[in-house]
């Protein structure tokens, strides 16, 4: 199977949107993460999921989560929301957010698919806790699990990897390291049975440490005959 990339972009109006998105379309993106934490409010997102046949990913990431979103947590849902209605097909959610069941109903009604996440900053996590934190995301519903942690040590990335190994027949499961340690992980998650990994669109323009260019990932790939 060839592994999926997801392009994370981070655009201040739907004209920038739009261009992103067709640029990774070009360079062959399975999906696009349209993080709407800079957006203009005014950006029209019925307009960019009516110009694109990728399937979309919303999410809205606050100040702890090293996001830009500044309003209320009332507003942050809302806009995902909305983004679920004007025709993206996944939503990104925190495990932690209080109005998680909630939220998952709605995005169903407007026939979005929930990814539910779960970040840890500060270091990587042990396979029990990996466990639990998977068999929560499934229980609540999500559709996708995601399961995003940071390598202080290249051994990091392999108790992940065998994490993902293990559990990645359980559910649609997105998991690996943040950081410069952590780029073994991002590109080689897939192989190991991962639903999709993320990538920058170009050098210059990542949403989060250690993310590889999307072009670089796919030659990374055909070399290894991915």
């Amino acid at each position: 199977m060839t592994p999926r990339i997801c392009v994370s972009i981070l655009p201040k109006n739907t004209s920038e949107a739009l261009s992103q998105i067709e640029k990774a379309e070009e360079a062959k993106a399975d999906y696009v993460e349209v993080r709407l934490d800079r957006m203009d409010i005014s950006a029209s997102l019925g307009e960019i999921a009516e110009n694109t046949e990728l399937p979309l990913i919303a999410t809205n990431k606050v100040l702890s989560e090293k996001g830009f979103f500044g309003g209320t947590e009332t507003e942050r849902l809302q806009t995902l929301i909305e983004a679920a209605k004007n025709g993206f097909a996944y939503v990104d959610l925190d495990l932690s957010n209080p109005k998680l069941q909630e939220t998952i109903q709605k995005l169903h009604d407007y026939s979005a698919l929930p990814i539910v996440s779960y970040h840890k900053f500060d270091g990587p996590l042990g396979f029990s806790d990996m466990e639990n934190v998977l068999k929560q995301q499934i229980s609540v519903g999500a559709s996708v699990c995601k399961i995003v942690t940071t390598a202080n040590k290249v051994d990091d990335n392999l108790n992940l990897l065998r994490f993902v190994s293990e559990m990645a027949n359980k559910t649609n499961l997105v998991c690996f390291c943040m950081g410069e340690v952590g780029k073994m992980s991002r590109l080689l998650s897939p192989i190991f049975g991962a639903f999709f990994t993320f990538a920058s669109l170009e050098s210059g323009s990542e949403t989060a440490l250690g993310q590889v260019p999307v072009q670089d990932m796919r030659m990374i790939y055909d070399l290894l005959g991915a």
